[in-house]
């Protein structure tokens, strides 16, 4: 029995050491990709060459190049910082916006919850991506408009998660009895509440990092993102759309950077929720 109990024990560690294994290189890889690859680019992204443009894949140019003569591999690389960095920009945003909120929101309550609960049920009306389109077609193209449209439709999802963590933390005794012993708001907030608030708020910004992804790269396929000659995916896109036919690789290589960046962000979301989801750990 003992044995037995041993042996299940060696194995729930060693699937919590894969899963954090998986979710550290996950991490470090996205990290590397973003302040390394476009440091490494093999030619200028921006060099215009006429006279070879729409080569296919060849020693000079891995991937080719485009309508205009620029290599592609390079603009591919060079838009990986500002596809994802972009969005891990707009996250950041959206977590220093959203988590404070959701914080005061669900600690005052009274009015101040109420006329917050308003707010979330106005900007919940419409989809994300409409409300995104919209209010990137208000203020025009540009790389500065997307991040304002995109973080003012990401910023809810966390403040709505963290005020509903918050009041469900709020009605156990011990945050009753730190009120009762006189406890500073702030401090229950920092040093009890917000602790719980962490682990659901930080999977869903890895989930969300894919969703941003597209987001931006769907508000840039239609012209409201990055303006030319700036290399995004989403405009390399739009952009080999004419050439599909003598040129696909001009869609198919943005194509599948954008593909394999978001498998990669949900791989790592799917393993941080299995890491602090209660119910799985207590499964296994």
């Amino acid at each position: 029995m003992i044995k037995s109990i041993e042996v299940e024990d060696r194995q729930l560690a060693r699937r919590q050491l894969s899963k954090r294994w998986i979710v550290a290189i996950s991490i470090m890889l996205l990290l590397i990709a973003i302040t390394v690859l476009p440091h490494l680019t093999p030619q200028d992204p921006y060099r215009i060459q006429m006279g070879s443009r729409l080569q296919p894949i060849s020693v000079d140019h891995w991937l080719g190049t485009d309508h205009l003569g620029r290599d592609v591999l390079s603009r591919v690389m060079g838009g990986l910082r500002t596809t994802v960095g972009t969005s891990l920009l707009i996250l950041s945003v959206s977590l220093v916006v959203g988590v404070p909120l959701g914080l005061l929101s669900g600690f005052a309550g009274g009015w101040v919850d109420r006329v917050f609960k308003r707010v979330i049920d106005g900007f919940m009306t419409l989809p994300d991506y409409i409300f995104a389109i919209v209010l990137s077609g208000l203020l025009g193209p540009g790389l500065m408009n997307l991040i304002f449209a995109v973080t003012a439709v990401k910023w809810v999802s966390y403040a709505r998660l963290v005020r509903s963590t918050v009041l469900a933390e709020k009605q156990k005794d011990y945050i009753s009895l730190s009120v009762l012993a006189g406890t500073p708001s702030w401090r229950i907030v920092m040093h009890h509440i917000l602790p719980h608030t962490i682990g659901n708020v930080l999977v869903l910004a890895t989930l969300d990092i894919g969703k941003i992804i597209l987001m931006i790269a769907s508000l840039s396929f239609l012209g409201l993102g990055p303006q030319p000659p700036i290399p995004e995916w989403g405009a390399m896109l739009n952009e080999g759309r004419a050439y599909f036919q003598m040129a696909p690789h001009l869609m198919l290589v943005p194509g599948v950077a954008v593909v394999l960046t978001v498998l990669l962000a949900n791989v790592l979301g799917d393993k941080l929720r299995d890491r602090y989801d209660v119910k799985t750990r207590t499964e296994e």
